[in-house]
């Protein structure tokens, strides 16, 4: 009976190790976001995720992309967008914003951010989502792209 109950108890403990392994994947939002083709936009233009929670965003521009532009994608604080656009318009007077600094402007309204990402690749970011909840803008900042590259990460209480 002594080896019966502990191959039980070996059981139970596996499937409940396990259990929590599904159940923590489950908990992670996964979010697939691509770049248009021919003008510069997201194919999401919003997306939904609860505040706290795990989040993976994998984003890809396209291959066969018309512009073969290279993009990224920066989460901002809400209502910052524009600051962050004009920073980014602004980095063309920095001669390692294009290559080095991927596009990033120095900004502390930038919560999260991808490397920019050529025409066949994929870029990605996991991180927890505020806890806050609220509309946090998400924009390309290659120069001149935020204006029509953007989006919004709704988060939920």
């Amino acid at each position: 009976m002594t080896k019966i109950t502990a191959i039980s108890s070996l059981f139970a403990l596996v499937a409940a190790v396990g259990g929590t392994a599904l159940l923590k994947a489950q908990d992670v939002s996964e979010i697939k976001l691509t770049a248009d083709k021919v003008t510069f936009a997201y194919d999401l233009k919003e997306f939904s995720v609860k505040a706290g929670q795990k989040v993976k965003i994998s984003f890809t521009n396209p291959a066969d992309s018309v512009n073969l532009q290279p993009h990224n994608m920066l989460i901002i604080k809400p209502g910052k967008k524009e600051a962050v656009g004009a920073l980014a318009n602004l980095g063309l007077s920095d001669p390692n914003f294009l290559t080095t600094k991927n596009c990033i402007p120095d900004s502390e309204d930038i919560l999260h951010h991808t490397n920019l990402v050529k025409p066949g690749e994929t870029g990605t970011m996991e991180f927890t989502a505020p806890t806050e909840a609220g509309d946090y803008p998400y924009i390309c900042t290659y120069p001149g792209h935020w204006i029509l590259m953007n989006g919004v990460m709704h988060v939920t209480p």
